[in-house]
């Protein structure tokens, strides 16, 4: 472009040929003072140089934005791995990438996508791009110090429900900043320092201002139409990937939604028993991402408060009628809970046997006490669940698809979390015992939040007593596992103990000396090499549990207090290769040993429950049944769950003969069974159970994914003990109507 002023006298400017323009801040060209007399005076001004007037630098190519961009891109994706592996982190990232060629697995591009796409909109948003850069690099340097800091101290990696944390125990912040963090804090105060540095130049030597600019106010430039057309692309290129982030993230969590199918297309496989070991495999910010909004269940279609308040009016009359054939107080007598690490009779294995029995004294145990099988949701896994199931009494059949695991995805998001543990004293009078890390499945944060006092596991702060393992197994024996909590156990008052073992976790990889058992097939097949060991190893074990669970019961014995057991095996081992290759197997593969046990100075010692009530069960019944066996008073919760038993005796999800997967539930038909322990089709069920069914579906969204109506009524409360010794639990009157105190009976109302 060129600019003329014509004149008649040639001055200092001319003989230099040179003309200093003036430019105002609006980037109009103002020649105020300056001589334009000479007429042959002619001055080239280029675009470039009225679009950034008074800037010496012209803008860099657009390529160096593009290569810039995927530069800091890289380099957070790397600060956010480095977050995780606390141990040879360049090591952990070179991996992370180059299982791109290894594997086929693509997690590294789909992280690098997701915090590109952040990136992006923040640089459209402040518009400057030297500028968005350390900006960026220092919110993701910051969350990177947080999360190693954590995965530091706790083995755990940040969740959602964490930030809730910020606002309501903000002054507990230091108890995550590990020795050393001094040194950490230091470089990478550094680094900023110096990518800020980096910024600052090039933006120094950019002649580009704006990353898009729309010549607001210069002459020449842009008319209004065309400055609207600019605005408008810039507000489209905000919104669109915005949205694609927050329906990606939103859907990531989803089984079957396009961000979770995307997710996995690029490799994405959910490891959600140990959040560090998925951020590793699959990215930070894809760990994160999938626990900011997990479907768990879809909404009933009759959910409201009245519809609650109606519930909850039903099964605390249910409750008052069991109430006057019950004798005892649940809360009177300690009740221990006992989750055997995949304890279970492998005779019972099809096509499996083995040269002697490894639980004779579980046979005669379960022979004079109430006990049965139970349904697990789980095959070689999926503990958790069971243990989710046995603490709440609610079901994994009633969940989505995509809530593979509760612990992790769901109990930390939950403002109510009401557990059996509670009812001894609001969760004063409970411990937990686990001699493995505390971090597993986010224990430690759920077992505080569900009220215990003490969770002892082999972490800091409540380290567990005893540690000692047989031969070369990893794992702590069974018998330790006992004697930590039989020191725990206090005849002043009642308790609720809880203990997770892990003796016979797998791998099963010949830990025992002078291990006598042989595992041979009993069809045309043999057992393959690998699959005979690891049965022997485990059938080992399980002899080893089989002796430390009958001596754990012969010291409860001489305990002078009222003591109730229970006891189940979580799932079956993955190690039935053979068996597990026919679908018609699925149930067996499915089922472990339970029992319900009391001790000589309980009123319920000897008790048996006939085992046409007891002989199949699943984990979120254990407390109503213990409840039935002590001949305890029942809440109305309690009450609902002994009238589903009583028509649907046991409930999992859908089943197959694999190790448990987090990605999702398996697909297919939940199963039910019936007292028996064969299958039925719920949907033939009578009027009764299908009420009830509804009204668990209701329970479990109100408590889960609801307003929790229910915590304000007497459902999960046991009743109180008047002035005469009489229990009754209060009911809420009908809308409108007043409580006249009359009791009509619940089951003959239902059956009418």
């Amino acid at each position: 472009m060129t600019v003329e002023h014509e004149g008649t006298a040639a001055t200092a400017a001319a003989a230099a040929k040179t003309m200093i323009l003036a430019v105002d801040t609006t980037g109009v060209i103002d020649t105020t003072g300056v001589d334009v007399s000479d007429a042959d005076n002619t001055v080239e001004l280029t675009d470039a140089d009225l679009a950034y007037p008074g800037n010496n630098h012209r803008p860099l190519p657009w390529w160096v934005y593009v290569v810039a961009f995927l530069t800091i891109d890289i380099i957070a994706v790397g600060l956010l791995q480095w977050s995780v592996w606390t141990v040879e982190p360049l090591r952990g990232f070179g991996g992370f990438i180059s299982k791109m060629w290894t594997s086929g697995d693509f997690q590294f591009l789909l992280n690098l996508l997701i915090l590109g796409i952040i990136y992006f909109v923040l640089t459209m948003l402040i518009n400057r791009f030297w500028v968005a850069a350390p900006i960026f690099l220092s919110v993701v340097g910051f969350c990177a110090v947080a999360e190693r800091f954590k995965v530091s101290v706790r083995y755990e990696t940040i969740k959602p429900s964490d930030l809730n944390f910020l606002k309501s125990d903000a002054g507990n912040m230091t108890s995550f900043i590990p020795s050393g963090a001094g040194r950490i804090i230091a470089t990478a105060a550094m680094f900023f320092l110096t990518m800020v540095v980096i910024s600052y130049s090039m933006g120094k030597r950019d002649g580009r201002r704006r990353l898009i600019d729309c010549g607001f106010g210069r002459s020449g430039q842009t008319g209004r139409p065309g400055r609207n057309l600019c605005i408008t692309a810039r507000v489209v290129m905000i919104v669109i990937p915005s949205l694609f982030l927050g329906m990606f993230t939103a859907g990531l969590a989803t089984t079957g939604s396009w961000a979770n199918t995307f997710a996995q297309k690029l490799g994405d496989s959910p490891k959600l028993w140990d959040s560090v070991w998925d951020a590793q495999s699959n990215g930070t910010l894809i760990g994160f991402e999938r626990f900011i909004n997990p479907k768990v269940m879809d909404e009933p279609a009759n959910y409201s408060e009245q519809t609650m308040k109606r519930i909850a009016r039903k099964y605390a009359t249910a409750a008052n009628e069991m109430n006057e054939d019950r004798a005892s107080n649940m809360e009177d007598s300690t009740v221990i809970m006992v989750l055997s690490e995949s304890y279970s009779d492998p005779t019972r294995v099809p096509g499996l046997k083995l040269n002697k029995d490894p639980m004779p004294n579980t046979r005669k145990i379960k022979q004079g006490t109430t006990s049965g099988l139970m349904l697990s949701a789980g095959y070689g896994g999926g503990t958790a669940n069971m243990e989710f199931m046995s603490m709440t009494g609610l079901t994994m059949a009633n969940f989505d698809a995509s809530l593979s695991s509760p612990y992790q995805q769901l109990v930390p998001k939950l403002k109510w979390a009401p557990t059996f543990n509670q009812l001894w004293n609001g969760g004063e009078n409970s411990q937990a015992f686990h001699p493995y890390e505390s971090s597993m499945y986010s224990r430690a944060e759920n077992y505080r939040k569900f009220g215990f006092q003490h969770f002892w596991t082999l972490n800091e702060p409540d380290v567990i007593a005893h540690q000692g393992k047989i031969d070369s197994s990893p794992y702590v024996k069974d018998s330790d596992a006992y004697q930590s909590l039989l020191e725990k156990i206090d005849t002043s008052k009642s308790q609720f103990l809880s203990v997770l073992t892990m003796q016979n976790h797998m791998n099963y990889d010949n830990w025992y000396a002078n291990n006598e058992f042989q595992a041979s097939s009993s069809t045309t097949q043999p057992l393959g090499i690998d699959e005979t060991t690891q049965i022997q190893t485990y059938a080992k074990g399980v002899e080893y549990t089989d002796q430390a669970t009958q001596a754990f019961l012969n010291q409860l014995d001489n305990i002078n207090k009222p003591i109730t057991v229970i006891f189940y095996g979580d799932h079956l081992p993955g190690i039935y290769a053979s068996a597990s290759q026919d679908s018609n197997n699925s149930v067996k593969l499915h089922e472990t040993d339970y029992f319900i046990w009391s001790n000589k100075a309980s009123s319920s010692h000897g008790t048996k429950l006939p085992a046409s009530a007891t002989a199949i069960t699943s984990p979120n019944y254990f407390m109503a049944q213990a409840a039935e066996h002590m001949n305890a008073k029942v809440s109305p919760y309690l009450a609902f769950l002994t009238m589903m038993h009583e028509k649907v005796p046991a409930m999992e999800p859908p089943v197959v003969n694999e190790i448990q997967s987090w990605s999702r539930i398996p697909s297919g038909q939940a199963l039910y069974l019936d007292k028996n322990g064969n299958r039925f089709d719920i949907t033939k069920a009578d009027e009764e159970t299908q009420e009830l069914l509804e009204d668990y579906k209701l329970i479990q969204y109100d408590i889960t994914a609801g307003k929790g109506y229910l915590k304000n009524t007497q459902f999960m409360n046991l009743p109180e003990i008047d002035a005469d010794g009489d229990a009754k639990i209060e009911e809420l009157p009908e809308p409108g109507v007043k409580n006249t105190g009359e009791v009509p009976k619940i089951r003959e109302r239902m059956r009418s």
